[in-house]
Order: C-alpha cells, then structure tokens, then sequence
C-alpha cells in the first residue's frame, strides 16, 4: 500500500520529501506523485482550472472557451430569480426597490405559469425529461405566433404535452393528461386542434402495441399473456387498418382473448375499468379480433 504525506509540512520546491525527485502531478486522480519513487506527496488536490465543460464559439472554431453547466429550458428565470422577503425591510425605498424588482414582463410570466402547469403534470405521469423539453420549445412556437391570445395557457401546455407524448411514443393517452389537467377537457381539446391547425403539424397516432406492458402489468397479468397480445395485436394491425379506432379498446380486446385463451379468469368489467374503455367497446374489438387467431396461436 502506497504511504501519503501532507504536503503542506514542506516547501513549495516540488521536491519528494522521501528521496528529493521531482513532483508530477496527475489531472485523472488529482494527485501529486514523485516522479522517480512513486510516493503519493498529495491526493485528490482540486483542479480549477479545467472546470466547466468545453464550447467552441461561432467566429472562433479553433478557439476553445469555458462555460458553465447547459441551461435547461424548464427554468424560465434561468435559475438567476431572487426572491425579497420584503416584510424584513424598513428602509421605504428599498421596499420599494424590491417590489418593482419582483414585476416580470408578460413574456416571464406566461412562461412562469405554463412550465409550473407542465412540471405538475409531468410529475404526476413520470414524463421523461425530452418530452418535458420538447414540449415547451413547442409551446413557445405557440406563444411566438400569438395563438394564445384569448385562449388558456394551461389547456395549451396540456395539448403540447399530449402532442409531443404521442410523437416520442411514450404511452400517455389523453384521457390521462386530461384527468391531471388544471382544467376542463373541451378546452384542451380545442387547443389540440388549433395548435395542429395553426402551426401545420402532422398528428402521430398511438401505438396501441406500446400500451399492453402497462396495462397488463396493472392487472397483474403474466409475461406470456404479454407477450401474446402483442402478436395478436401487431399481425391484426397488418392486416386491417386501424384509422378511427381508439388504440386503448384494442389493447382491450387483444388482453381479453389472450386471458380467455389462457384460462386466465379476468373479467370484462375489470379490464375496461383498467383500460378506460367500456364493455361494449372491449366485445366490439374481442369480435374483430377473433377472427385472426386460428393462425397464430
């Protein structure tokens, strides 16, 4: 095992205090080793100089510049606000002071309410960090065109929300964000629409086969009933097209015939509640997808 010393007992003249060779050091471990004994002089000295990660510049290509940590589009004040207790204050102009200092621009504000509403909401579902990132360099779009003139900023959020979930297929339907939603579901839909409309966006469907694993893991279904829904689902699809239908009632539909095939006893009533379809739903896609199954299992 390798003896250490403090370095601080002896002078600065890069010398080894053991044999008297010269002091190299280290920038992978941050040490101070003596170059011709070995002997660990310092560990773990703190490196100053190459903190930060690197950036090169628009004019200067060859010219490397130091900068700080990315700043993350989910930080509307850009993390620089300072918040003023101003009942501490007794000097009136200084109260004063901070109180036009707290007033933020329409802009700041917008921004300020749109990401809070999208974080609680991202919480609440687990969305992933891109789609969180995403969905506000798409609400600024919105704000940009002043489409959100007259119209709610957390409805807005939501849809972009919604959008960029079905677009990074992330199996978040709408009835889920609608149900997390600060406010009423026709508003969110009509900001769906507008901002599908306005800013010309081709709508992505849901893949129904990326929301089986979920639903089948709530109703504590087997790997193999898994599995087999979504080679049901996946050569159902190839088949017939299934434009107009919605996506939870055949993932419905495919559980249920697998479970029935499997002896898995699991009624309709649960699986609908699960899903978020009704009976008559899950039996109209039970039917149609029945008449594939002789061949596949």
């Amino acid at each position: 095992m390798v003896e250490t010393h403090d370095v601080s007992n002896y002078d600065l003249s890069n010398l080894c205090p053991e044999c008297g060779g010269s002091i190299i050091s280290i920038d992978e471990s941050g040490d101070t080793v003596c170059k011709q004994c070995g002997l660990v002089v310092g560990e773990r000295s703190l490196d100053i100089g190459h903190s930060g990660i690197r950036a090169y510049t628009k004019r200067e290509k060859d010219k490397k510049e130091r900068t700080g940590c990315p700043i993350s589009v989910l930080m509307p004040d850009i993390g620089l606000s300072t918040v003023i207790d101003r009942s501490k204050i007794k000097n009136p102009d200084l109260r004063r002071a901070a109180k036009w200092n707290t007033h933020l621009s329409w802009e700041k504000r917008n921004m300020l309410i749109a990401i809070t509403e999208l974080k609680r909401i991202g919480s609440n579902l687990n969305f992933p960090e891109r789609v969180k990132k995403a969905a506000v360099k798409l609400y600024k779009k919105v704000y940009k065109k002043n489409l959100l003139r007259g119209r709610s900023i957390n409805g807005m959020i939501a849809a972009c929300a919604y959008y960029k979930c079905k677009e990074e297929r992330v199996p978040i339907t709408l009835q889920e964000i609608l149900d997390e939603a600060s406010i009423s579901d026709n508003i969110v839909k009509k900001c769906y629409k507008i901002l599908v409309r306005e800013l010309h966006l081709k709508s992505p469907n849901i893949d129904p086969i990326s929301l089986i694993p979920r639903y089948c893991a709530d109703l504590g279904l087997s790997i193999d009933i898994e599995k087999n829904s979504i080679k049901i689902l996946r050569s159902f699809m190839k088949q017939f097209p299934i434009c107009g239908k919605d996506p939870k009632g055949l993932c419905a539909g495919a559980i249920y015939l697998v479970s029935k095939l499997k002896n898995k006893k699991v009624s309709q009533k649960e699986i609908s509640n699960i899903v978020g379809v009704t009976e008559v739903t899950l039996r109209s896609r039970y039917k149609e997808l029945q008449k594939i199954i002789s061949n596949l299992i």
